[in-house]
C-alpha cells in the first residue's frame, strides 16, 4: 500500500479494533511493539499473532482501504490465470490473479493502490481487472504454492516415463557425466530442490529403496515423505548432484561430501551441503539447505525469556571467559552463537572463528574452515587464532581434550571464547569437560556461563485450538495442577497456512547456567551432574522444560510437543 495509505490505515485501525472490543489494549500494544521491531502492516501482525482471524479483520480492512479483502489462503486458485503472467512479475509485484468472474479478472494484491501493477496486468491479460487486498504473508505463501516445484516433478516423471539410463558400478565416467547433464534430469533435480525451498524444508533425502526412490523433506525438525520416484532415476539424479557439488562422478563405493549454491525465483540464495552415502540399493543423497539471509538471527529472536536475555547479554559483553552452548544436533546451537557474534560485532573488535563447516559468511568476521585432510583441526585452528591478536574467538565445537584446553587457556588469558558441546543440559557440560580430561580448576575458572537448548515446533497461530487437557496429559507434560484445576492449553489442528501440519516454525526452549561461587566449589569437588543441576535450580535456573511449559501455557506449544522432545531424557 502507498505510504500515504499506510499512514492513514495504521493510524486508525488499532484504535477502531480496540473501540469495538475485538482487540484489547495489551494485544494492541504487543502488536505495535512487534511492528516497531520487525516492520510490516499492523493488521497483518495482529492476524499473525493469532489475536484475530482474517475473517474477523476483513470488514475493518475493507472499510479503511476501500478495497475488497480476500483471504487468499481459502480461495481456489485458477492455475490457468496464474500462467498468463510471468512468474517473476507475480513474485516481484506480490500480485496474483486468482479467479475470473463475468470476464473480469480478480487480482489479490499486497498493495491494491499500485496503479502501475494494475495497468501492467490489464495489458498482459487483456481483460478488466478488479484489485483486491490480501495479507502479504498469505499472498507470498500462495504464490509459492502456485508454482510449487513438487508438481513439476510429477509432471516431469509423466513426461519422461520410467525409461532412463540405468547407471551401474562399471558405467564409464563420460557416460555418467552425459546422463547427469540431460535436460530432463537437470530439471528434475532443480525441481526437487525448489520443492524443498517452497515447503520450508531444512533437508532433502533421496533414499534408494528396492522398488523406488523415496523423497523426504525435513520440515521443522520432522521428516515428511513427499513422493516416490522410479528406481531407475536415482543414479542419474546422483550424477547430476555430483556435477553440481564438484564430486567424483565415477566413485560410487565411498561416501562423498560436496557443496553448491542456488537461488529461488525471489532471489533468495541458498548454500546446499551435499552428502552421498553408498547403500545396498545405490547411493543415498542428503542435502542440507542453508538460506544465507536467515542465518543472522538477532538475539531477540532466539527465544530467551526476559531474565534469560539479560543474563545472556551480560555474558557476551564480558571481555574474557568461556561461554558454552549445549544440546543435540539440530537444536539451534550455531544460530545462538551467530546471534551472539552479531550482537557484539563492531569495528573495535577482532573476531575470529574456526568452524566445521563454515555454514554462513559473516561480514566483518574472520572465519576459518576445518580441513582434517591437511591437518587443520579445531585444535590446530584454535592455536593459530590465539596468535592472531583476537578479542573474540568462536570454536564451532569442542570435541576433544586438546581443543577444550586451548579454548580454556584462551579464555583465561583475556579472550572471550564461544563454543558448543554435545550434552543433554547445561550442568552436564561441566561434567563432560572433566570426563574429557580437563582439570576441574580450569573448568571452574574459565567458564562464564552455559546455555542449554532445544527446538520445539510452534503451533500455527491461525488454526491452533484451545482446550483443557486431561490430568494424565498435563502431568506427563510436567504441568503443575493446583487444587485439581488443569490450566488451558492449545493443540494442533491444521490449515492451509501450515500445510495441514498444525505447526509453523520452531521455538527455542533454553536454560542458562551462570557460574556462581557455589557451583565453582562443587566443580572442584567433582560433584555429579545431578547435584550440579539441583544446585543450579536452587539458585534460580529455569530448566528447558520449564521454559517450554511457560510457552505452552501461552498457547505457543502443545503438550504433545513437550512430551516428544523431553520424554527421551526422563
Amino acid at each position: 500500500m502507498s505510504m500515504k495509505g499506510q499512514r492513514f490505515l495504521l493510524g486508525r485501525l488499532g484504535e477502531r479494533l480496540v473501540k469495538d472490543g475485538v482487540l484489547n489494549d495489551d494485544q494492541l500494544r504487543e502488536a505495535i511493539q512487534k511492528q516497531k521491531k520487525s516492520g510490516g502492516f499492523l493488521g497483518e501482525i495482529i492476524v499473525s499473532m493469532g489475536f484475530l482471524s482474517a475473517a474477523q479483520i476483513k470488514p475493518y480492512l475493507e472499510e479503511w482501504t476501500g478495497f475488497p479483502f480476500v483471504d487468499i489462503l481459502e480461495e481456489e486458485i485458477d492455475r490457468d490465470l496464474v500462467m498468463l503472467v510471468p512468474k517473476a512479475t507475480v513474485v516481484n509485484r506480490i500480485a496474483l490473479p486468482y479467479r475470473e468472474v463475468n470476464g473480469r479478472v480478480y487480482i489479490a494484491m499486497a498493495d491494491p493502490l499500485d496503479i502501475e501493477t494494475i495497468d501492467e496486468y490489464r495489458a498482459t491479460i487483456n481483460k478488466p481487472i478488479v484489485a483486491c487486498l490480501a495479507l502479504s504473508a498469505d499472498l507470498n505463501e500462495v504464490i509459492k504454492r502456485s508454482y510449487d516445484d513438487r508438481d513439476k516433478v510429477k509432471n516431469l516423471i509423466n513426461e519422461m516415463g520410467e525409461s532412463t539410463t540405468v547407471l551401474v558400478e562399471d558405467t564409464q565416467e563420460e557416460e555418467a557425466y552425459d546422463e547427469g547433464q540431460r535436460a530432463p534430469i537437470v530439471r528434475l533435480v532443480n525441481s526437487l530442490v525448489g520443492g524443498a525451498v517452497v515447503a520450508g524444508a531444512s533437508d532433502i533425502h533421496l533414499e534408494p529403496q528396492e522398488n523406488g526412490v523415496r523423497v523426504r523433506y525435513r520440515i521443522d525438525g520432522v521428516m515428511y515423505e513427499q513422493m516416490t520416484l522410479p528406481a531407475s532415476y536415482m543414479a542419474s539424479c546422483v550424477s547430476r548432484l555430483k556435477i553440481m557439488g564438484g564430486l567424483d562422478i565415477a566413485e560410487r563405493r565411498r561416501p562423498q561430501d560436496g557443496r553448491f549454491s542456488t537461488r529461488d525465483d525471489t532471489g533468495r540464495e541458498f548454500d546446499i551441503r551435499l552428502s552421498l552415502m553408498p547403500t545396498v540399493y545405490g547411493e543415498k543423497a542428503c542435502m542440507r539447505l542453508l538460506e544465507k539471509a536467515n542465518a543472522l538471527a538477532s538475539v531477540d529472536k532466539i527465544g530467551f525469556m526476559p531474565v534469560q536475555r539479560e543474563m545472556f547479554e551480560r555474558f557476551i559483553h564480558r571481555p574474557h571467559g568461556l561461554i558454552l552452548v549445549t544440546g543435540p544436533t539440530g537444536s539451534g546451537k550455531s544460530t545462538t552463537l551467530y546471534a551472539a557474534l552479531q550482537a557484539i560485532n563492531d569495528s573495535t573488535k577482532n573476531i575470529n572463528t574456526v568452524e566445521d563447516p563454515v555454514e554462513y559468511r559473516l561480514s566483518g568476521i574472520n572465519q576459518m574452515q576445518v580441513n582434517a585432510k591437511i591437518g587443520v583441526t579445531f585444535a590446530a585452528g584454535l592455536r593459530t587464532l590465539v596468535r592472531q591478536d583476537p578479542d573474540v574467538i568462536l570454536v564451532g565445537e569442542i570435541r576433544d581434550k586438546d581443543t577444550a584446553e586451548i579454548a580454556i587457556q584462551a579464555a583465561l588469558t583475556g579472550h572471550l571464547v564461544l563454543s558448543t558441546l554435545h550434552t543433554n543440559d547445561a550442568p552436564g557440560a561441566l561434567v563432560r569437560l572433566q570426563n574429557m580430561g580437563v582439570e576441574p580448576f580450569l573448568v571452574s575458572s574459565a567458564i562464564l556461563g552455559i546455555i542449554g537448548q532445544r527446538l520445539l515446533r510452534s503451533l500455527c497461530p491461525f488454526c491452533r485450538e484451545e482446550y483443557t487437557p486431561t490430568l494424565e496429559v498435563a502431568l506427563a507434560a510436567g504441568i503443575q495442577v493446583v487444587d485439581g484445576k488443569i490450566p488451558k492449553m492449545a493443540r494442533a489442528v491444521g490449515c492451509k497456512r501450515c500445510g495441514g501440519r498444525g505447526t509453523k516454525g520452531r521455538s527455542a526452549a533454553l536454560e542458562i547456567l551462570p557460574m556462581t561461587e557455589k557451583l565453582r566449589e562443587m566443580v572442584l569437588r567433582r560433584c555429579s551432574g545431578q547435584e550440579l543441576t539441583v544446585q543450579a535450580i536452587d539458585e534460580g535456573m529455569m530448566t528447558m522444560r520449564e521454559v517450554a511449559i511457560k510457552k505452552a501455557l501461552n498457547f505457543q506449544l502443545s503438550a504433545d510437543e513437550i512430551m516428544r522432545v523431553f520424554a527421551q531424557e526422563e
